[in-house]
């Protein structure tokens, strides 16, 4: 369900690129500093996304550097890093090793689940800082497996679930933010968790595994009907994402929400007659 909320590069200017790379490394370097070198293989770009956000809602003050690392050991990499880039690198942390769990419990991944044991103490770390967001974080999946299990065929339910523990990792505290925060973290996890739906529904349906869209599979006319879904669901997240202040980082933010998001869909399923995914920019 992770690594979608990506920008399209090729959209970006030469600087706003540069700023997202760096931003990303930073986030790397965080979850290295805090949990060890394993963390940074755990490090994905839907909380850079977060990490962008919020400093462009905040602007706290910012650590800039380069330096090499164990995936880039010949070259530096710049990067930069302020508080929220800690906050996100503990949610990574959590929401990576919920992740690790499903995917023990769904496959019965050994994998999986050593890579989970392997990050026992600092899941216990970042749960203790953020009690309530690792409390939505587990809730959701349990909630989410037992109706897995029960083989529920309403996606709007089952998106529920994982929309509920986005809601709470986006929002870092209790301001005059927090409820449009909440608002478009919830409406994003609700996208998120459906066009992962849509990009396993063929796998999933060859391997007997649990998918809300389980009924359309090999229906004709899925592309339009899933882009349909999605684009109803992307519209309520931009309409929160409207109403925040956002300034720093807002074109990268932007490009993001309205073209990479779309990416995988896209190169799944094509791109519709038009060219574009029926999203305005906002």
């Amino acid at each position: 369900m992770f690594g979608y909320l990506t920008a399209d590069r090729g959209k970006l200017t030469p600087e706003e690129d540069a700023h997202y790379h760096a931003a990303y490394c930073g986030l790397c370097r965080s979850l290295r500093e805090r949990y060890g070198l394993l963390a940074g293989f755990t490090v994905n770009f839907d909380m850079c996304f977060l990490v962008l956000l919020l400093q462009s809602l905040y602007e706290s003050s910012e650590e800039q550097g380069s330096s090499v690392c164990p995936a880039h050991p010949i070259r530096e990499q710049s990067w930069w890093k302020c508080k929220f880039t800690d906050y996100a690198a503990d949610m990574n942390l959590l929401l990576s090793v919920n992740k690790l769990r499903d995917d023990w419990n769904d496959d019965g991944n050994p994998a999986a689940l050593a890579a989970a044991s392997a990050f026992s103490h600092a899941y216990r770390s970042a749960a203790e800082h953020y009690p309530r967001q690792a409390a939505a974080i587990e809730n959701s999946m349990s909630s989410l497996r037992m109706l897995e299990e029960k083989r529920c065929e309403d996606p709007d339910a089952t998106a529920e679930t994982f929309a509920q523990m986005m809601a709470e990792a986006f929002v870092y505290q209790d301001d005059r933010w927090a409820d449009t925060l909440r608002r478009f973290g919830a409406a994003l996890g609700r996208f998120l968790y459906l066009l992962d739906a849509c990009m396993d529904l063929d796998q999933d349906t060859l391997r007997n595994r649990f998918n809300p869209f389980r009924r359309y599979y090999g229906l004709p006319d899925n592309e339009q009907r899933f882009r349909d879904i999605l684009t109803m669901q992307l519209g309520e997240c931009l309409f929160y994402f409207d109403r925040l202040p956002l300034v720093l980082d807002a074109p990268v933010l932007k490009n993001i929400l309205c073209c990479g998001l779309w990416t995988a869909f896209d190169n799944k399923f094509g791109m519709n007659r038009d060219g574009d995914n029926g999203i305005e920019s906002v």
